[in-house]
């Protein structure tokens, strides 16, 4: 089999900043205790390789770090079952991709962490966390080393940062003023779970699981999205991820 041709300049100045911010993200998490969840729903080699990567660390002395790939025919269904609070997503997949564009949608519902890899258009800004994405328009790229390179030197600095415990400390969110940083005025993101028996609504959100007044955007079914707000749920999240 020929190997895979690496481009010349794999990383403008861009992509670096993104890798290093990523990789400190990442590390906090793994320092709180996180799973590493991957997700390639085109390319699933890619989520294999990756969790593969953090298990099994190749270098001695290396720690290995809990990672599982996310696989088979309903990965959204599987994640919304085996993610926790504090967890990390990490997607391989263009910006259209149906399924990791679900995920990313209800990622903040689930209190996780999200890291989207891909080429071609960008996502919409806010899709993820963090997005690292090569410039490069070639079809190809997925197949030609460059996302291998991008999660290896995300392994590798993730290991960096956490031999420097210093940094692994996130700084804390908390309500400022009158203005609450966690949820706003606009809500917090919620996916609904079951109508409970005294006419509410269970709810999962990243503080976990609510019940809420589901009055305002009913009916609801099990998987919709709303933004919860004083124990109301004030507007439904289409499939667009738009409020309304």
């Amino acid at each position: 089999m020929t190997a895979p041709v690496m481009p010349e300049q794999p990383l403008d100045e861009a992509l670096a900043a993104d890798l290093a911010a990523t990789s400190l993200s990442l590390a906090r998490r793994f320092a709180a205790g996180a799973t590493l969840w991957s997700l390639s729903p085109a390319w699933e080699p890619h989520a294999n390789h990756i969790a593969v990567e953090f298990v099994h660390p190749v270098i001695v002395g290396k720690r290995a770090l809990p990672a599982v790939a996310l696989t088979g025919p309903d990965p959204v269904g599987l994640a919304r079952a085996s993610v926790r609070p504090g967890d990390v997503i990490l997607a391989v997949a263009t910006a259209g991709d149906p399924v990791v564009r679900s995920v990313m949608r209800r990622a903040p519902a689930w209190g996780t962490t999200t890291i989207w890899i891909g080429h071609g258009p960008r996502p919409p800004a806010g899709a993820a966390d963090h997005v690292l994405w090569p410039d490069d328009p070639d079809p190809r790229t997925p197949v030609t080393g460059r996302f291998v390179l991008l999660y290896h030197l995300l392994w590798e600095l993730t290991h960096v940062c956490l031999e420097h415990p210093g940094l692994l400390t996130e700084p804390e969110a908390g309500c400022d003023g009158e203005v609450c940083v966690t949820c706003s005025d606009e809500g917090r993101l919620g996916e609904v779970i079951s109508e409970a028996p005294d006419g509410r609504t269970l709810v999962r959100t990243a503080a976990g699981q609510e019940l809420v007044d589901t009055m305002l955007v009913a009916p609801v079914a099990p998987g919709d999205l709303v933004l919860v707000h004083a124990g109301t749920a004030i507007s439904r999240i289409d499939e667009e991820g738009e409020a309304r």
